[in-house]
């Protein structure tokens, strides 16, 4: 029996976001990313999510190619200090970063968990913490094991985050994008709440 088949319906949609958000803010979507989530439908109850989702179905299926790269470059990658940092170290702790990232790791380390040697880039770059979220449901964790890390590495940022980017001149695509995890990040706050793992 794989992991998937251990999981329902909701789940599945929750890793799947998870995904599809990790992959889109660690870097600029290519052709075949693009195009795949133009043809996935939209399965979400919540309106905001999918109005959102459909947004960005229609921003991967008219942008450019290269200026969604560019635009990826100028917002998070540029020489010296980036627009907007995807690392959540600095909305969470922007006084002592290093004291988040140390909480952070200290919690991978529990779930047996560690950064690949190869990665560039450190923990607590949003796309990693997608991708522990996801792993937390595809691997079967407990509501609370995931209440916990969504609450202490993921909520905190997510609104500075995208605030950051909404309010950036130079973001057009990511403007969607960050709608998207917006609305993502608030279903998944009141789901927690209303399961009664929030607090």
């Amino acid at each position: 029996m794989n992991a998937d088949a251990r999981l329902d319906v909701e789940d599945l949609a929750r890793a799947h976001c998870y995904a599809i958000v990790g992959r889109l803010m660690y870097g600029a979507p290519d052709v075949a990313f693009a195009s795949y989530i133009v043809q996935q439908p939209s399965n979400d109850d919540a309106v905001r999510l999918a109005l959102a989702w459909k947004a960005l179905q229609a921003a991967c299926r008219d942008a450019d190619r290269e200026q969604v790269r560019l635009e990826y470059d100028d917002l998070f990658v540029s020489v010296g200090k980036a627009p907007v940092t995807l690392y959540t170290s600095g909305y969470v702790s922007p006084q002592a970063p290093d004291r988040h990232l140390l909480a952070l790791r200290n919690a991978l380390d529990a779930l047996g968990l560690a950064r690949r040697t190869e990665a560039g880039e450190t923990e607590d770059h949003i796309s990693a913490l997608c991708d522990t979220m996801r792993w937390l449901i595809e691997s079967g964790q407990s509501l609370a094991a995931q209440r916990r890390f969504f609450f202490d590495f993921v909520a905190p940022a997510i609104e500075p985050l995208c605030a950051a980017i909404a309010g950036n001149p130079q973001a057009a695509f990511y403007r969607t994008v960050a709608a998207y995890l917006l609305a993502f990040y608030e279903v998944e706050r009141t789901g927690f709440e209303l399961d009664g793992t929030a607090g």
